[in-house]
């Protein structure tokens, strides 16, 4: 097999333009399946980003027909809420308020829509950078936290708020004072992020019912069961809601996007374009390779060299383009990760996963590619030949 290898080296090498064709088929394939899984991934964190930082251990949302983001949940009764405290493993209790205000830039006076998340700060509902040493702060009337990670079309906020503390806004036609910051970062959904008090919210939106909530979070005893916990609450609330852990709350957020949601078929699909790309660019290169040197496959198969070792050149070839292309295109993908994280703020991150994935389907498609070429080999016959 070493041999085979070498020859494989060899013939790809000897026309240098099409080894580098080849390299940067592979090239391509590679950094757009990087780009598709990067943003695909970037799209769950940055959806779960608030169910990941509540501070609870069980949540009370209402119960859907289908899978439906935070966003656009519907509420439900408060009173829910506080009926699992008569859970004996249930510990506190508190809600959370969901909304989509209207941010008016005191530089441009454009408005642009924001996410607004009413939280009781007697509890602090939220684990977030920034928010509880604000707790206080957004008790007082008509103030509000600003996501520090939110898009530049907001305005310089995080820096005019750093730099000279609290300024004056308007949101919802109501003038508000945004008193500090804090740091979640947007998503598909939403370009920013607002936190306030549960009062301050009711402000903001003044047809929203205050018994209406978004999401019920409940934190457990210690050392209790939360499996337990969850089957009890859920038996004693009536069935308009439905209580879930925080793994399945994240759950249904991914699924919602990926499944309810055109975004995870457009990210799945570029993933199959880019991988057929690569296997139609490789196999293209194999082929003229094949083509090229026939009459020496041939005398290889006159001199007694099997069909096995004929598969191993073509096997060794693909492998090596492969790996070639790879290289560069790992390099040019941490480089636009690294550019799209800084220009759009999502968490693009090139860890070891995404790198085993993309590599192994690297792999597999020069493997493929080198199958389909294998056809034309095999119309190598010695007595044509000579």
């Amino acid at each position: 097999m070493a041999i085979a290898f070498q020859l494989a080296w060899r013939q790809l090498r000897h026309e240098p333009r099409k080894l580098l064709a080849g390299i940067a088929g592979v090239v391509f394939s590679v950094v757009l399946m990087f780009m598709q899984i990067g943003f695909r991934d970037a799209l769950f964190v940055c959806a779960a980003g608030i169910q990941s930082h509540l501070a609870g251990d069980l949540f009370i949302i209402r119960r859907q027909s289908d899978n439906v983001g935070l966003v656009f949940m519907s509420q439900f009764p408060r009173r829910r809420v506080q009926q699992a405290l008569a859970v004996p493993e249930v510990q506190s209790a508190t809600e959370l308020y969901v909304g989509v205000a209207q941010w008016k830039s005191p530089w441009t006076a454009r408005t642009r829509g924001i996410l607004v998340l009413g939280i009781d700060p007697a509890v602090g509902a939220l684990e977030l950078p920034g928010v509880r040493e604000h707790l206080d702060t957004i008790r007082l009337k008509d103030s509000v936290l600003f996501d520090g990670r939110s898009r530049r079309e907001y305005g310089p906020v995080a820096a005019t708020v750093k730099a000279h503390g609290p300024i004056t806004v308007e949101i919802n036609s109501r003038r508000t004072k945004v008193e500090g910051l804090f740091q979640l970062g947007g998503s598909f959904a939403t370009d920013g992020n607002l936190i306030t008090s549960d009062l301050n919210f009711l402000r903001l939106f003044p047809s929203h019912n205050a018994s209406q909530v978004s999401v019920g979070i409940l934190g457990l005893k210690p050392g209790a069961d939360r499996r337990v916990a969850q089957a009890a609450v859920a038996r004693l609330l009536p069935p308009d809601v439905a209580v879930m852990t925080r793994d399945e709350f994240v759950k249904q957020e991914h699924d919602y996007w990926d499944q309810a949601t055109p975004i995870g078929f457009i990210f799945n699909t570029a993933m199959v374009i880019a991988f057929l790309v690569g296997i139609v660019v490789v196999h293209q290169i194999l082929y003229a390779e094949i083509s090229t040197h026939l009459a020496q496959y041939a005398t290889l198969k006159a001199m007694g060299y099997t069909q096995r070792f004929m598969l191993g050149i073509v096997t060794g070839a693909s492998l090596i383009l492969g790996l070639l292309g790879f290289v560069p295109g790992w390099a040019a993908s941490l480089g636009l990760y690294h550019l799209t994280a800084s220009s759009t703020g999502l968490p693009m991150t090139l860890g070891v996963g995404k790198t085993t994935l993309v590599l192994l389907l690297t792999m597999t498609m020069c493997l493929v590619s080198g199958s389909l070429a294998m056809r034309r080999l095999r119309a190598a016959n010695p007595a044509d030949m000579f």
